[in-house]
């Protein structure tokens, strides 16, 4: 399979594997910018890409960014739909207490490509159903927590 990756600017490093086996091709920076403790902004990567046919790209965080810095992605995961063709943005957001500096060419994200299934729609009167029915928004209760919300477990 073939992820196809055009350059808007000369600069922009191509999405890579870091090692063997791993799941996420790394996205960097193609440009400088700072975050202060709770802001977030659209950080361009200087790429556009085009997916393998049945595909989505999932844009995830980067888990050193966020131990070290608290910097992760504010709709995480991001989808990149097999159509797209413009410049992919990572939206970052620092959670962190002290201003984050990206620098062109820094890793910020993850770039994970997945199948993705088709279905039709079909409007129904009911559903079936199960033990856990409409239960949720943490129905099954807390760790160490036996029921919630009045419900067993």
């Amino acid at each position: 399979m073939v992820l196809k990756v055009r350059k808007l600017t000369p600069s922009a490093a191509l999405p890579a594997y870091a090692h063997p086996g791993d799941a996420g091709l790394d996205l960097c920076a193609a440009e400088a910018c700072e975050l202060a403790p709770g802001e977030y902004r659209r950080v361009r990567t200087g790429i556009s890409i085009e997916l393998p046919p049945g595909t989505e790209g999932q844009v995830r965080p980067r888990s050193g960014l966020a131990l070290k810095h608290g910097i992760t992605l504010l709709n995480s995961p991001g989808t990149i739909d097999e159509g797209y063709r413009g410049e992919v943005g990572v939206i970052l957001i620092n959670h962190g207490r002290a201003p984050f500096r990206v620098e062109p060419g820094m890793r910020i994200a993850q770039l994970v490509i997945q199948p993705v299934l088709r279905v039709a729609v079909e409007e129904v009167e009911s559903l079936s159903e199960t033990r856990r029915g409409e239960g949720g928004f943490g129905s099954t209760g807390a760790a160490g927590f036996v029921g919630g919300a009045g419900k067993e477990a």
